[in-house]
């Protein structure tokens, strides 16, 4: 994968982020396009033989629209400033989400904002066994290269349910699960770059189990 041409497309696209600029440069799109869904391609295989558990999750299937939806966001531009895909993408579970942007790169992993019924699942498992996530978020390894949850909202006092002095009234309290990791235009363009993709997708999948087992059992 040519990622200099990639990022090139975006910077392009960024400075002209409008309908009629696409449409005279739909071609050059659409090689980049392929050539990045090929690449998930050979990702998305990789993962699937270091993990007995991943889902198959071809680069067609992953790869998300360029356009972001006016409908609802209606002040954001025509057109996104990344390349986005979800693998391991199995229904009703969290993916591992990968986006290719113009100044620095991110790999997530977990569930954003998820809806009250999937939200009171994880925090109904943090009160049934809350200190294996705390182990796993403490891990040092992990500490490296997610620092700690994705941080966003939270619930000032305990969530309905709990009490305030619950043990992990902390983790209970927040509102999304989620970890990243950011990788920098130089490290994109390394030759090791797909390796180090494997690094993170192996420190977050004890994560990632821990809260798809929480939503889907």
């Amino acid at each position: 994968m040519d990622f200099n041409a990639l990022i090139s497309f975006l910077k392009d696209l960024n400075r002209n982020n409008n309908k009629e600029w696409m449409d005279v440069n739909r071609k050059r799109y659409h090689e980049i396009r392929n050539a990045y869904i090929a690449w998930l391609n050979e990702l998305n295989a990789i993962l699937a033989d270091l993990d007995d558990e991943y889902y198959d999750t071809p680069g067609k299937k992953g790869i998300n629209r360029i356009n972001n939806n006016l409908m609802f966001h209606p002040n954001k531009p025509v057109y996104k400033d990344h390349f986005g895909a979800g693998l391991d993408k199995r229904p009703g579970t969290g993916d591992f989400y990968l986006e290719i942007g113009i100044e620095e790169s991110m790999f997530a992993g977990g569930l954003w904002r998820p809806a009250p019924k999937v939200l009171r699942s994880i925090r109904d498992a943090i009160d049934y066994d809350g200190e294996e996530l705390v182990k796993i978020l403490r891990k040092p390894s992990f500490k490296k290269l997610f620092g700690g949850l994705y941080a966003d909202e939270k619930l000032i006092k305990a969530p309905k349910g709990f009490s305030n002095d619950h043990p992990h009234i902390e983790l209970l309290r927040n509102k999304t699960f989620a970890v990243s990791h950011h990788f920098s235009n130089e490290e994109v363009f390394r030759a090791d770059f797909k390796e180090k993709i494997i690094q993170v997708y192996v420190e977050m999948l004890p994560f990632r189990r821990y809260l798809n087992h929480a939503v889907t059992v």
